[in-house]
């Protein structure tokens, strides 16, 4: 049986916690410095930390893209 492929932009963007459930980073919390300059420090520790998913289809989806993804336990 051949190996999957990992989709690696999910790979970088989702992980699991310690207890096992699937993080997700927000978007835009990266960005260039000027960017960020111009948002609110409210905002942007928003950006920083990661969100847990909720929805059913978005972690089946998340588990086909990443099949690797290491899982805690």
């Amino acid at each position: 049986m051949p190996k999957i492929k990992t989709h690696k932009a999910t790979a970088k963007r989702f992980r699991y916690s310690g207890r096992g459930k699937l993080m997700r980073t927000h978007g835009g919390g990266k960005g260039g410095k000027g960017y960020m300059r111009r948002r609110s420090k409210r905002s942007k520790t928003g950006a920083r930390e990661m969100t847990e998913v909720k929805t059913k289809g978005s972690i089946r989806r998340v588990a086909k893209l990443a099949p690797y993804l290491k899982k805690s336990g």
